[in-house]
């Protein structure tokens, strides 16, 4: 039987690579937020429900990236880098 022990280990991850997961996540969330406004001017009851699923996906992401985020960890040795790991 398999078993999903890596969803527990964590990962390793470059700064850069975090940085670039980071600014998606703000993206995803800055164009959810704008999505989900521009319903209000929509008339078409299906064109609501498409707009909906995109913010709710958009959502969805951002906190799948978000969940790796936690679980993940830099692969820098420490001092290599100075200001990119908390």
């Amino acid at each position: 039987m398999l078993t999903n022990s890596a969803v527990y280990e964590g990962y390793e991850i470059s700064p850069r690579f975090r940085t670039m997961l980071e600014t998606r996540i703000e993206r995803l969330e800055r164009e959810a937020s704008m999505d989900e406004s521009a319903v209000a001017q929509l008339e078409d009851v299906d064109h609501i429900r498409r707009q909906m699923r995109l913010v709710a996906m958009q959502r969805a992401d951002a906190l799948r990236m978000r969940l790796f985020l936690d679980r993940a960890s830099g692969s820098v040795k420490q001092g290599a880098l100075s200001g990119n790991r908390e």
